[in-house]
């Protein structure tokens, strides 16, 4: 099931922008190192990229930030409107898309936002206006009847993600999302990330697709753990030399 960190309703609290600060964050498994001392802060509102390969330490770095880990060492802030705070008091703010969320094959599209709505107790106003909005976003309103596991790679992960949305999160971090999925999907699946990124919903998400870096506001390349960069896409490129981030990590491996 695609994973959200909202475990309750509660209207009486009304969430505002959310930052997130990693500080020299370590995570090891056995003689693997797999997040090696990494510090980057995530904007309020803005779409970041972590960028890297297989075994870049992406996943393990999303999951250490959300306390699905523990770390070895180091530590992850949260702020809401600049204000610090614990990650207990918005956690009802962040939702969590995995790599590979796994949907209920034989519910249809409706039923699975019918299904996340009894569990996240959203009130019956609220989810009619975010359900006609999320369905025409990502234009699913015409398969409503259809089953999850009848859809295609583009369908099933927007489905996930309409799931991760349903209750208008303000942090929104999605594992490898357009991984698999054909080239058409990936660019309605950015456009949907641009169209939430302009409601100031702060937007993290993992790819090894090198062509998705540029189309982030800002990225933290990775590379076994470590980090390599971060910073405004274009000007990473120009300060390299380079003209994607193909080359410029072929670049630091033949150097």
């Amino acid at each position: 099931m695609t994973r959200l960190l909202r475990f309750a309703r509660n209207d009486t609290r009304f969430f505002m922008s959310v930052g997130i600060k990693i500080e020299n964050l370590s995570k090891s498994f056995g003689r693997v190192l797999a997040v090696d001392g990494i510090s980057m802060q995530f904007a309020e509102g803005r779409l970041h990229g972590l960028i890297g390969s297989d075994g870049a330490g992406k996943t393990t770095l999303m999951r250490l930030v959300l306390s699905l880990l523990d770390a070895d060492a180091g530590s992850c802030s949260f702020t809401e409107e600049g204000r610090e705070v614990a990650l207990r008091e918005i956690r009802d703010a962040i939702s969590y898309m995995p790599a590979r969320p796994s949907l209920y094959p034989d519910l249809s599209v409706d039923e699975h936002l019918s299904f996340f709505k009894d569990i996240y107790m959203i009130g019956e106003e609220e989810f009619a206006e975010n359900r006609e909005r999320l369905l025409s976003i990502t234009r699913l309103d015409k398969f409503l009847d259809r089953k999850a596991g009848e859809l295609s790679g583009g369908m099933y992960k927007k489905l996930g993600l309409m799931c991760a949305l349903l209750q208008r999160p303000k942090a929104l971090l999605l594992d490898e999302p357009t991984n698999g999925v054909d080239p058409i999907s990936r660019r309605e699946f950015w456009e949907l990330l641009y169209s939430l990124a302009a409601e100031k919903i702060l937007i993290v998400i993992a790819t090894a697709y090198m062509d998705e870096a540029e189309r982030c506001h800002e990225v933290h390349l990775l590379d076994r753990g470590r980090m390599l960069a971060t910073g405004e896409p274009r000007a990473l490129l120009a300060e390299a030399g380079v003209r994607s981030f193909d080359e410029y990590y072929l670049k630091r491996a033949e150097s």
